[in-house]
């Protein structure tokens, strides 16, 4: 068998949750609720911090969307009332923009779209140049 990327595993895997997830649903194991809403928010909320790390943007948006998701859970299956899911996530969102005011919390890295097209190009010319230095000459 031959060996594939370590990332290969990722799309057998996802299958195998969401079937799982799916089958669990359909048996009625897991709670009807709306997963796809639920897992994504959760989901986009834990990708903003492990691609983002930590710093004040992140800091905000992260804990919302997972915050968020949790939220929607309980309140399709707790029957959290929204007139108390909003108010929470409001008072979260409020705690988190202070939190990211902290000298201690780094500032937010410039994003690709906010780069001017110079310094795209001047980045990848260097990138190509550092090829050119590492791959072998004839």
């Amino acid at each position: 068998m031959a060996q594939g990327k370590p990332g290969s595993i990722l799309w057998p895997l996802a299958l195998i949750v969401i079937g799982a997830g799916w089958l669990l649903h359909r048996l009625d194991v897991l709670p009807s609720v709306s997963w796809i809403i639920i897992l994504g928010l959760i989901t986009a909320g834990v990708s903003v911090l492990l691609l983002e790390g930590l710093n004040k943007s992140s800091i905000v948006l992260g804990p919302m969307l997972i915050a968020g998701g949790v939220t929607t859970f309980a309140q399709q299956y707790l029957q959290l009332a929204r007139n108390v899911q909003v108010p929470l996530l409001l008072i979260l969102c409020g705690l988190l923009m202070l939190l990211a005011r902290s000298h201690k919390i780094p500032p937010a890295g410039i994003k690709p779209w906010q780069r001017s097209q110079r310094e795209l190009l001047a980045e990848r010319d260097a990138a190509q140049q550092q090829v050119r230095d590492v791959s072998p000459r004839e």
